[in-house]
């Protein structure tokens, strides 16, 4: 069942939004609608109606640390091996 949603966005957005959406041959609602189903479905779903490039991807992938990890530290650490 399709429901009325009512967003507030900059002018421009819009515009720009609904000329990509018109170049792929899709709505505007349908790539929004297409956007956030991949926000709430597994992976292996969203990979047939919408690919996301591994460049995007790569900015929500975890970070691999534990409780015990002090940040500041291997931060400081990952600098040193980049400007040594």
């Amino acid at each position: 069942m399709d429901t009325k949603l009512t967003l507030k966005l900059d002018t421009k957005i819009i515009s720009s939004a609904k000329n990509y959406a018109s170049k792929q041959n899709k709505s505007l609602s349908k790539m929004v609608e297409s956007y956030l189903s991949l926000l709430v479905i597994d992976e292996d779903n969203a990979k047939d109606e919408f690919e996301i490039s591994p460049f995007i991807r790569s900015f929500t992938s975890p970070i691999n640390t534990t409780e015990n990890t002090d940040i500041k530290t291997e931060y400081h650490k990952h600098l040193e091996e980049k400007y040594t």
